[in-house]
């Protein structure tokens, strides 16, 4: 009798924690626009700017695609980052206009139900290298050591590197020298925005040999329904034989410190992925030196890096009765 009286309680408990539980997910659509102005004509001009795909957090439709040079879709080798590229041999307009409109709905990545996404030995090896601003040795290895203790998991030891970026930095884009994503100058200054942030987290992981890996792309307001994008975000993952790929945002745990526990673990649905790693070599090959990343536009003319670009970015929520008619077709 007493089983049956807890039977029901207990299944409604059980029901709501797994409802608690549930990823959320978000759907919007991404205006990413941009006009290339040409000061010298006459000479021959090259674009790529990255494209969203999708993953098992993001699905990606292109609603549509207009340029004012032919578009042409690639992938460079490294990350598998997919890219439009344009070009012309003769530049011949003051300005050259570029528009994708995306169909997005973001799911949440919460660590402790979605499903897991391994990795091979090879991929993984890329992630434990150094990039140009983001060393595993030297002061961040010597820092990474100062946080473990013996006998310590891999996923403990991400935790403590964690925390210690969190508790260490602060975010502030005052001065100079913040976005670019340069640990040293990271450690040293102890202020910066979400790459300096990840670039510490990412150097001290790599240093005791816990692939970690980089992703940028762009915010969207959680308050808001529509408005333009200022600039981007970024976030990072690292890796355990245990978990698989792991997810952290630093920089946003500091803005909002009520949600650092969340945010060791999760990503929420208020964003839109881009691209992976760093020291990016485009397709076709750029001229000028690999990408420290790659979120916004990049131009040569003349074969020189060329960053005479004006963005405009900009989201809008799919309204319920919007969904409805899609889901309809």
């Amino acid at each position: 009798m007493l089983r049956k009286l807890f039977a029901v309680p207990l299944f409604l408990i059980v029901t709501f924690l797994c409802l608690a539980q549930a990823p959320k997910s978000r759907h919007f659509v991404f205006n990413y626009n941009f006009t290339v102005k040409v000061s010298d004509l006459g000479k021959p001009l090259d674009v790529w700017f990255p494209m969203a795909h999708s993953d098992q957090f993001q699905q990606i439709k292109v609603i549509s695609q207009t340029g004012d040079l032919p578009l042409k879709e690639t992938s460079e080798q490294e990350y598998g980052n997919k890219m439009f590229y344009a070009h012309v041999d003769k530049a011949d307009k003051p300005e050259y206009h570029f528009s994708v409109k995306y169909d997005v709905v973001r799911t949440e990545h919460l660590a402790a139900v979605s499903a897991r996404e391994d990795a091979t030995p090879g991929q993984l090896n890329r992630f434990l290298q150094p990039d140009k601003l983001v060393p595993i040795t030297g002061k961040p290895a010597e820092l990474a050591i100062q946080q473990i203790k013996p006998g310590m998991t891999d996923m403990e030891k991400a935790k403590a590197f964690y925390d210690y970026t969190f508790n260490t930095l602060r975010y502030d884009k005052t001065g100079t020298g913040w976005g670019r994503g340069d640990t040293l100058w990271a450690c040293d200054s102890k202020h910066g925005n979400c790459t300096d942030f990840h670039s510490v987290f990412i150097s001290m992981a790599r240093s005791q040999h816990i692939p970690a890996r980089f992703e940028i792309g762009f915010s969207v307001p959680p308050d808001k329904n529509e408005s333009d994008i200022a600039g981007y975000h970024c976030w990072a993952e690292f890796y355990t034989k245990e978990r698989g790929w792991y997810p952290v945002d630093i920089s946003e745990a500091w803005k909002h410190q009520e949600k650092k526990d969340y945010f060791f673990g999760a990503h929420d649905v208020d964003r839109l992925q881009f691209s992976l790693g760093r020291d990016l070599e485009l397709n076709p090959k750029q001229h000028g030196d690999r990408l420290n990343y790659f979120v916004y536009p990049y131009a040569e003319l003349d074969h020189q890096a060329y960053p005479n670009v004006a963005i405009a970015f900009s989201f809008s929520d799919v309204k319920d009765n919007e969904k409805s008619a899609r889901a309809a077709r």
